[in-house]
């Protein structure tokens, strides 16, 4: 599954740790928005177009992913059977680049963070 560190491409992180400004949310949580949402939307993941996690936020696994761990990887498995850990890291940070780019202007996630 999923390798006990994790971490983005710098332009993902960058975007995370805007978000985070705006709305407080701390990107390991708003990264698991943005998952779910790219996983909604139909994005597909495919290595030719995978770019180079080189983001400095590297935190394990539980962190990153927190309750929503074991459901996270099951869809992963259930999308990519045939990835190794290592691409499925690369998978999982696809599908949060696609789906923050949808939060980052999204009004519903700014009026959560601000009920808060």
């Amino acid at each position: 599954m999923l390798p006990n560190r994790m971490n983005l491409s710098k332009t993902t992180e960058d975007q995370l740790k805007l978000l985070k400004q705006r709305t407080g949310i701390s990107p390991n949580v708003s990264s698991r928005i943005a998952f779910f949402r790219s996983v909604e939307s139909g994005f597909t993941y495919s290595a030719e177009s995978a770019k180079k996690l080189d983001g400095n936020l590297v935190l394990d696994k539980v962190t990153w992913l927190g309750d929503t761990q074991l459901v996270t990887e099951l869809v992963l498995k259930q999308a990519y059977p045939e990835l190794d850990d290592k691409e499925t890291m690369a998978a999982w940070a696809a599908h949060v680049e696609d789906g923050i780019a949808a939060l980052r202007n999204h009004k519903s996630l700014l009026d959560f963070s601000n009920s808060l």
